[in-house]
């Protein structure tokens, strides 16, 4: 899988591993650091909406806002610019993982991609069953999908907690795992939960995607400048009935993953660059001669980076700190009094949701990964035992983001939405707590054996 015992394939498997460790690093720390920060939005969207102030709560979110120029306005609430257009960017950094994941990561090849995918397979599966086991025959059976994704944000902020101990295999293999799980996740909402379709608005769509190749092909690449062939995807999407936010994965897709043709020129520029910024410190300092090798070195970097690489380091950030808890706090308050747990069917939601994210996440994770593994299809990563497999199987039933958002597309009574959403808090909130008890048992077990 991810570090191939065999002595001949040793050397390739550690430049994979190298390579998805580095490019990781600084997505991991992000995401433990923004798990926290999604989790506060949550709360405190929770306290607000079972406050004294939840109808400013509702009513805040439900301001209009108006776009446009003349003539031309488009006024939405401040909710669906959250929902369908801030999240975009958020789907388009989802594009990007998938794209590098696909390219350099353990996607890129078959042998070290199958656990994952089947791991991801039985992770979405079993939950589904589980759901649609409990909801058969209800007005609630639209909601099947709800317990299927993992929060990549909050199950790597959990798995931050439980420190270095975890091996770097557990954190890739979950990372993968989670990554997988948007793919389907995609593939779902593009499939089962986008209205009656208008081809008008793909036309429109491919407009947009046509201008994103030709200016590629002329070499733009100043990230910005793809705003507005990424606003036509986007109103092409709405026009047409799917889910706008489909734009950022489209984007995030077509993202060059490898570096300009100009990139050995640029290292001539970089170095003698260097060279000047060193030569001018080193004999006079004068400030004003150290702005223009200063501003080649700034300029020059980009093209010995990868643009998925730029872009991706550029918007995670904003997406972790700003759209998600964003998301959070304008979705994650559910008014606890106004739900009619005596409707039969909003308690097979709930408990449906919850139940599947808790037992179905777990279950269909690594009962897919034995199964693989029994049948000799792949192998355990090295460092990875069952006891880990069994770790990432429980936080994969953290599924608060992407299960809220699909929530969302696939109740319009807002009873129902409302219990679906409980469901998930909790189940993710249980999920959470299961997994970090496991985590804090595994890690030390995994001190011992080193001692």
């Amino acid at each position: 899988m991810f570090t191939n015992p065999t002595r001949r394939a040793l050397p390739r498997a550690q430049r994979i591993a190298r390579k998805a460790v580095t490019a990781l690093d600084h997505f991991l720390h992000i995401e433990a650091a923004s798990g926290i920060v999604l989790l506060a939005a949550a709360a405190l969207a929770l306290l607000w909406a079972n406050s004294q102030w939840a109808d400013l709560y509702h009513a805040f979110w439900e301001t209009p806002l108006t776009f446009g120029a003349g003539k031309f306005t488009f006024t939405r609430t401040l909710e669906f610019w959250i929902n369908d257009a801030l999240m975009t960017v958020f789907f388009l950094v989802v594009g990007i993982e998938i794209r590098r994941e696909l390219h350099e990561g353990a996607l890129s090849e078959l042998r070290q991609a199958v656990l994952p995918l089947g791991a991801a397979i039985g992770g979405v599966g079993v939950p589904a069953l589980i759901y649609i086991a409990l909801n058969h025959g209800t007005s609630g059976a639209t909601g099947w999908a709800v317990p299927t994704a993992t929060d990549i944000a909050f199950a790597v902020g959990v798995l931050a907690l439980l420190g270095r101990s975890i091996p770097a295999n557990v954190r890739i293999f979950l990372l993968t795992l989670a990554i997988v799980d948007d793919i389907i996740a995609i593939v779902i909402i593009a499939c089962f939960y986008s209205s009656g379709l208008d081809y008008t608005g793909f036309a429109i769509s491919a407009a947009g995607i046509a201008l994103v190749f030709v200016m590629q092909r002329i070499g733009v690449g100043v990230a910005p400048a793809y705003i507005l062939p990424g606003a036509v995807i986007w109103v092409g999407l709405l026009v047409s009935g799917a889910h706008p936010t489909l734009a950022g994965v489209i984007l995030g897709l077509m993202t060059p993953v490898v570096p300009t043709r100009r990139r050995e020129h640029a290292l001539v520029e970089l170095s003698l660059a260097a060279s000047n910024v060193t030569g001018t410190v080193r004999d006079d300092g004068n400030l004003e001669r150290l702005a223009k090798p200063i501003e080649t070195l700034r300029l020059r970097q980009r093209e010995l980076l990868p643009p998925v690489l730029r872009v991706q380091w550029s918007l995670h950030p904003w997406v972790a700190y700003g759209v998600m808890p964003l998301f959070a706090l304008a979705n994650a308050g559910v008014n606890l009094t106004g739900l009619n747990l005596a409707d039969g069917d909003a308690v097979r939601i709930l408990a449906g949701v919850a139940i599947a994210l808790v037992a179905g996440k777990p279950l269909g994770v690594f009962g897919a990964s034995w199964v693989l593994v029994r049948i000799g299809l792949c192998r355990l990563p090295n460092g990875v035992s069952w006891a880990g497999v069994g770790l990432i199987a429980m936080l994969a039933g953290i599924g608060f983001t992407m299960s809220v958002f699909i929530a969302m597309l696939a109740f319009d009574d807002p009873g129902k939405l409302s219990v679906a959403k409980l469901g998930v808090l909790i189940g993710s909130l249980v999920a959470g707590a299961l997994g970090l008890g496991w985590g804090v048992a595994y890690a030390r077990r995994a001190n011992r054996n080193r001692i």
